[in-house]
């Protein structure tokens, strides 16, 4: 039984201080190989200062080395001293057996200290010293999934996954479908999810398999997979919404609440899921309960402009200038501002008699809405109410040019031409 062995076994049993007593007689040794077993067995089980002193003993022994200084540098990164570590990687000659192995760590290491252009260079350097090390084309294309690169990082994970070589445990095919997937080649990314999931059923990978398949439109694994998630973590609050999502997109309306519900409890001060039941709930005519989500949604984030134009929108739809006016007053205070929430104030000003206010603003937001045929029909009708005839016949009339099948705007310029 080797050393490893016997350490492995006392520590299995239940007996810790008996592996470190063997560890600590391994130390006082002649035999320089034996010296780093024990050095990284140390290293493996925290006792990292013992390691240390051992790997700078056979530093001073051995100083072209490099696995010696890749030790010593991995025992630095733990320490957070990253300078330090790079300065002992980069001591490491080409020639030498570790070379590839430091300059992966010297990518990751670079990629922590945002140097992204380094890292890139590091690997493309030593996949060029060994183009046949599939670690090397797999670190590269996962360095491009990371740095949103998906066309770049697709080749090399599809020369990693199909050579069916090991790179570390990592389920290459995961990744190579996560690329598939932000590149916006669903097919592709659920096929690879298909073959390759089944092996790894963790909330992440059922979350990456289940979006994919929302975004491509197959729904009915979408809400298999997210609910999958949802079974296996609670606590995974991403989830909530597209598995909702996809219950609305098959009309399970119900269920989709239910979710959002569930959501709710497990993240109180996320606005996207009641803004998702507010909308929900407009569709079931359920106005009380909707108003009431997208009121919260907007109490979350004032900024969330969707909450706050759907929220406009209802009222608006209510006739309730009043309270129409009394939000956009309240949401102005924070500084937010949209040509659709001008619109709104427009009607609402205009609804309350504030006659000189409401066309200001009209005007205000003509110059964002110059081509909507609703809002020029809205506006050209003030202008008459206002008796400005000429300006309100000119946006009627663009109105009908935009839009021809709008008989309400074309029986209302026929009525003004008899009026003549």
């Amino acid at each position: 039984m080797n050393l490893q062995e016997r350490v492995l076994e006392a520590i299995e049993r239940g007996d810790v201080e008996a592996g470190l007593e063997i560890l600590d007689q391994a130390m006082d040794t002649s035999d320089h190989e034996q010296k780093y077993q024990v050095a990284e067995l140390f290293y493996e089980l925290g006792h990292v200062e013992k390691a240390e002193k051992l790997v700078e003993e056979l530093m001073v022994l051995y100083p072209d080395e490099g696995s010696l200084y890749v030790l010593a540098a991995e025992m630095k990164i733990d320490a957070d001293k990253e300078d330090e570590a790079i300065e002992l990687l980069s001591d490491i000659h080409e020639d030498d057996d570790a070379f590839l192995q430091a300059q992966l760590l010297l990518a990751d290491l670079y990629q922590l200290q945002a140097l992204d252009e380094v890292a890139e260079q590091k690997l493309l350097f030593a996949r060029e010293k060994a183009p046949e090390e599939i670690i090397l084309t797999y670190a590269l294309g996962e360095f491009y999934l990371e740095q949103g690169a998906y066309n770049k990082a697709i080749p090399y994970l599809k020369q990693a996954h199909y050579t069916k070589e090991d790179v570390g445990g990592v389920n290459v095919g995961l990744k190579l479908a996560e690329a598939y997937s932000a590149n916006g080649q669903f097919e592709d990314a659920l096929s690879l999810y298909q073959q390759s999931a089944k092996d790894e059923f963790t909330p992440t990978t059922m979350f990456n398999f289940g979006f994919t398949a929302y975004q491509h439109g197959d729904y009915t694994v979408a809400i298999e997979q997210l609910e999958g998630v949802k079974t296996l973590d609670a606590d995974f609050t991403s989830v909530y919404l597209p598995l909702a999502r996809a219950y609305e997109a098959e009309n399970r309306l119900d269920e989709a609440l239910e979710v959002l519900r569930d959501g709710m409890g497990m993240d109180e001060f996320n606005d996207s899921l009641y803004l998702l039941a507010g909308k929900l709930s407009l569709k079931k005519q359920d106005l009380d309960q909707a108003e009431g989500y997208l009121r919260q949604a907007v109490a979350l984030n004032p900024s969330n402009m969707e909450a706050l134009q759907t929220l406009s929108a209802y009222l608006r739809a209510q006739e309730r200038s009043e309270d129409l006016l009394d939000l956009l007053e309240h949401t102005s205070s924070y500084g937010e501002t949209d040509a659709m929430l001008t619109w709104y104030e427009a009607f609402a000003r205009a609804d309350q008699e504030e006659y000189h206010q409401a066309a200001q603003l009209y005007e205000e937001a003509y110059a964002t809405f110059y081509e909507d045929t609703d809002f020029l029909s809205e506006y050209g009708q003030f202008l008459l109410e206002e008796g400005k005839r000429t300006r309100a016949v000119d946006l009627l009339q663009k109105a009908r040019a935009l839009d021809p099948g709008r008989a309400d705007v074309t029986e209302l310029l026929e009525s003004l031409a008899e009026d003549r």
